[in-house]
C-alpha cells in the first residue's frame, strides 16, 4: 500500500477553556483556518493534542467536533499509541475508523522494548487495523529508538503500514530512512526545524506543530521542497526559524498554544504536569508575530 499522507499535516492541539475544559468552539476555528490556509491534512490526539491528560469521553468529543467542521475536506489522521499493546487492540476494535483516512501509532513509552518487542508490538497492531498506519519515533519521547532496519522489517510485512513520522531530530537516521525504504513506503518528518531538508532529500512531507499556527507559509515551504526548489523554500524556511525554535523552548505545546492564542484563535490554557509558557517567552512570541509578513504567503 502506498503512502496516501502527502505534504503538511499539522498535531493539532486540544484547546482548553480558562477552566480547564475542551473549547470545542476554538477547536472548530482552528481546523477551519488550517483547511482555508494550505494543510493538507489533520492528526488529532497526539502528543501535540496533550492525549495523556484528555478523557476517552473528550477525545471522542474532540473526534466529533473536528470531523462536523472537516466535513470530509481533509483527510483525517487518528493518534492511537501508548506501551500497553492489548489495550491499544481494543481501542482500534472500538473505534469507529470510518471517519478517519489512517492512524498515527506512537512507538511504546517507558517500557523501552527491544526492536523485536517493538516489531511485535506494532504487528499486533497491523493486524487488529482495518486502515492505513503511520508509525511514530519520536525517542526523546519514548527513551527507545525505532531503528531504520526495524522500520524496514514492517513496512515490508504489512501492507497497511504505510509511513513513518520521524520525531529523532538525527539527520543521519531521516537519511538511512531515505535512501534504503521500500518503495511507496513514506518517510514524514516529525521534526519541524527539519521538514524542509527532508522534504528535499526525497520525503513526504512534514506532521507539524507550527505547521497549524502558520499553514500559508509553512505548507508552501514544504510543496517547494517536494517540487525540489530549494532556493525558494529556504527563504521561507529562514523566516520561520526563529518562530520554530521559540515554541519549543519550555514544552510542547505550552509554546504553538501562546502563538495561537497571540492570533485570537484560542486560549494557552494547558493541563498539568504541563504548565503555560512564561511571559518573556510570550513576549518574544509576540514581537515575532508582529512583524512576520503573511501578505508574502
Amino acid at each position: 500500500m502506498k503512502n496516501p499522507f502527502l505534504g503538511t499535516g499539522i498535531a493539532i492541539i486540544t484547546p482548553f477553556t480558562t477552566t480547564g475544559e475542551v473549547d470545542h468552539e476554538a477547536l472548530a476555528s482552528i481546523v477551519e483556518f488550517n483547511i482555508k490556509n494550505g494543510t493538507d491534512y489533520i492528526v488529532i490526539s497526539g502528543t501535540t493534542g496533550e492525549s495523556a491528560t484528555i478523557t476517552k469521553k473528550e477525545k471522542e468529543d474532540c473526534i466529533a467536533t473536528i470531523s462536523k467542521t472537516n466535513n470530509g475536506r481533509l483527510p483525517l489522521v487518528l493518534g492511537i499509541g501508548g506501551n500497553n499493546t492489548a489495550e491499544i487492540v481494543k481501542e482500534i476494535e472500538s473505534t469507529d475508523l470510518s471517519k478517519f483516512t489512517g492512524i498515527l501509532s506512537v512507538s511504546p513509552y517507558y517500557s523501552k522494548p527491544t526492536q523485536e518487542g517493538i516489531y511485535q508490538h506494532f504487528k499486533t497492531i497491523s493486524n487488529a487495523c482495518s486502515i492505513p498506519i503511520i508509525l511514530y519515533n519520536v525517542p526523546g519521547r519514548t527513551a527507545s529508538n525505532i531503528l531504520p532496519e526495524t522500520t524496514f522489517r514492517l513496512a515490508k510485512d504489512f501492507d497497511n503500514i504505510v509511513a513513518v513520522k520521524e520525531a529523532g531530530n538525527n539527520v543521519a537516521q531521516y537519511l538511512h530512512l531515505l535512501k534504503d525504504k521500500p518503495d511507496g513506503f513514506g518517510i514524514i518528518s516529525g521534526d519541524d526545524d527539519l521538514a524542509l531538508s527532508v522534504a528535499l532529500a526525497g520525503g513526504d512531507g512534514v506532521i507539524s506543530v507550527i505547521g497549524q499556527a502558520l499553514p500559508k507559509a509553512f505548507s508552501k515551504m514544504i510543496r517547494l521542497g517536494r517540487a525540489g526548489k530549494a532556493k525558494e523554500a529556504y527563504k521561507i524556511h529562514f523566516k520561520l526559524m526563529e518562530i520554530t525554535s521559540l515554541i519549543f523552548q519550555e514544552n510542547n505545546p505550552a509554546g504553538i498554544k501562546a502563538v495561537l492564542q497571540a492570533l485570537d484563535l484560542c486560549n494557552d490554557t494547558v493541563r498539568l504536569p504541563l504548565v503555560v509558557a512564561t511571559s518573556d517567552l510570550k513576549l518574544e512570541i509576540k514581537n515575532f508575530l508582529s512583524n512576520f509578513s503573511y501578505q508574502d504567503y
